[in-house]
């Protein structure tokens, strides 16, 4: 099987009925040359990755293999050079005898089989496996693995003070937590941990909101990959009996990355938490935060207002502060002056004037707002709001011919008027100045390649019918590579988004509660965070226990 007919990708996804021959056309025309037919038509979503994969493995009859179940033989690493084995996407998993069988993302690159033949002397069995499997076994087999063996070579005990081990980009450590980083890029984590226990260092990765173990690596290693990362945040290295922040700029993969860090003294070293911020997706358009149509144009509306104060309100982690820069970059425009004050400042955003707040010298999120004021505002975003002073600021701000952004962490948008109001703002201020409140949660996103329609159960069923909903059937993931066999890939945001009426100016003035309020909003048509969770179950974008884990019934 080392040599398959030669048909093409095209013709084959056609046969298929996979793709239309105008579709082909279109893809043969407008991708680059360098770009593979295959990645050009998942991109555009033209084809599912798995749609791939099953005409591959039925046309041509390639085995498709998960290569989670392979244990990879390290002699086979160093048979196959990583040089090849990175620019074709390719992994060596089993070797009998004369035969070699790979997995590779494009089983129909002929020339990087050629190559491997001759580079290895053996006959080339080929395998399909997802992109993703391929890229993330690759990484930890030839980067991760080689990276630590040559660190845990290296590391001698008397050597711990060596300074060069820390701070040259060719040390084995430095090049160790540089892979753990871009392993961490490369599935898309938000949040990299390093966790000491007594007897190792546990890695962690929080990928689509969900921890998960990537690796332990031996205890003696503890001390010196706290202090690599430390120099990279510009932290102080002799100090572990206090927490610590800082920050971290890269480019991984040639994309630019911020990553917050955070180190807290436990009982057996200190713990280090690493928030992984991706620049290339910061200025997201609205319509690509999940929005309904009915809720997009709510907040639109919103923004549109000459003045007044608008709320984004939930946990930390719901994705409040991509939202207020996604509304930023809907405002921007050389005919405002937009002004933020954060903590810390997220991202940087062009032509935005944006002030880190420093308690340390007493610039507080008050003070700031108050500086912000003398300097001829249009817009202006506050990242939190977090005591009385900083609210009532703000409030005042909003009446006086200004557009106010902030967020706010409670758990429903009619709680953050009874928030405020608990906070000390007076309600004769808080009605006029209130344009809307926004909540929202963040859900897993079903993954499209295993994404199969299955019969609701009967609890979904009930569910359903509670909410006037007839459903027959819900999409589910069955867990594939591409998704790391969990059924999820990505995350989408579901809201709730209380536009402040009259009817609901007179409850805050009467200092109504915030279910009186709540249920003049259902009378005016607005949708609670459950029912805009179900309205994306029923789209096929998530599931039922996605939302009812971060949305609960009122």
């Amino acid at each position: 099987m080392a040599v398959h007919n030669r048909k093409r990708l095209g013709d084959l996804l056609i046969e298929a009925n996979v793709l239309e021959p105008e579709q082909l056309e279109d893809a043969l025309k407008n991708k680059s040359y360098e770009e593979k037919l295959g990645d050009y038509l998942i991109s555009r979503e033209l084809i599912t990755e798995q749609q791939l994969i099953e005409v591959l493995e039925f046309q041509l009859g390639i085995p498709h293999v998960n290569l989670n179940q392979y244990s990879i033989d390290p002699e086979l690493i160093q048979l196959v050079p990583k040089e090849l084995a990175k620019r074709a996407n390719l992994m060596p998993i089993r070797r009998d005898r004369n035969k070699l069988l790979v997995a590779m993302a494009d089983p129909m690159d002929y020339f990087a089989i050629e190559e491997l033949r001759m580079a290895t002397g053996c006959q080339i069995e080929t395998s399909i496996a997802a992109k993703d499997d391929v890229y993330r076994t690759i990484t930890k087999f030839y980067d991760l693995q080689e990276s630590m063996d040559e660190a845990l070579d290296d590391l001698m005990p008397t050597e711990l003070e060596d300074e060069n081990q820390i701070t040259d980009e060719d040390s084995p450590i430095v090049r160790l937590v540089n892979q753990i980083i871009a392993n961490a890029v490369a599935q898309r984590a938000s949040d990299i941990h390093f966790d000491p226990g007594e007897t190792e260092l546990k890695v962690r990765y929080r990928i689509d909101g969900v921890l998960r173990d990537e690796r332990s690596l031996p205890k003696n290693m503890q001390n010196i990959i706290t202090a690599r990362i430390k120099i990279m945040g510009d932290l102080n290295i002799t100090e572990s009996r206090v927490p610590q922040d800082g920050r971290i700029q890269s480019v991984i993969n040639f994309k630019p990355i911020d990553i917050r860090l955070s180190t807290l003294p436990t009982i057996y070293g200190e713990k280090i938490v690493m928030r992984v911020l991706d620049l290339s997706s910061t200025l997201s358009n609205l319509e690509v935060l999940g929005f309904s149509a009915e809720n997009l144009k709510k907040f639109q509306t919103m923004l549109k207002k000459p003045n007044g104060i608008v709320l984004v309100t939930g946990p930390t982690g719901s994705g409040k502060s991509s939202t207020l820069y996604a509304a930023l970059n809907h405002l921007n425009d050389e005919s405002i002056n937009i002004i933020t004050v954060e903590d810390p400042v997220e991202y940087q955003l062009s032509g935005i004037n944006q002030i880190q707040v420093r308690e340390e010298v007493g610039l507080s999120f008050a003070t700031g707002l108050r500086s912000i004021l003398r300097q001829d505002p249009d817009v202006i975003m506050i990242g939190e709001i977090r005591d009385m002073e900083t609210a009532e600021i703000a409030i005042r701000s909003s009446l006086t011919g200004h557009l106010v952004l902030s967020t706010l962490h409670t758990n429903s948008a009619a709680e953050s008027i009874s928030r405020l109001t608990d906070m000390g703002v007076e309600p004769f201020l808080l009605s006029p100045s209130l344009v809307g409140v926004i909540a929202q949660r963040l859900v897993r996103r079903i993954c499209r390649d295993c994404g199969t329609l299955t019969t609701p159960t009967e609890y979904e069923t009930q569910i359903f019918t509670d909410y006037g909903l007839d459903v027959t059937e819900v999409m589910r993931g069955a867990g594939c590579p591409s998704c790391n066999h969990t059924g999820y890939r990505g995350r989408l945001a579901i809201h709730e988004v209380l536009v402040v009426s009259e009817k609901i100016r007179k409850q805050i003035l009467l200092e109504n509660s915030s279910m009186n309020i709540r249920e003049v909003a259902r009378e005016q048509g607005d949708h609670t965070l459950l029912e805009d969770g179900l309205a994306k179950v029923v789209a096929g974008l998530t599931t039922i226990e996605e939302v009812l884990r971060v949305a609960t019934s009122e």
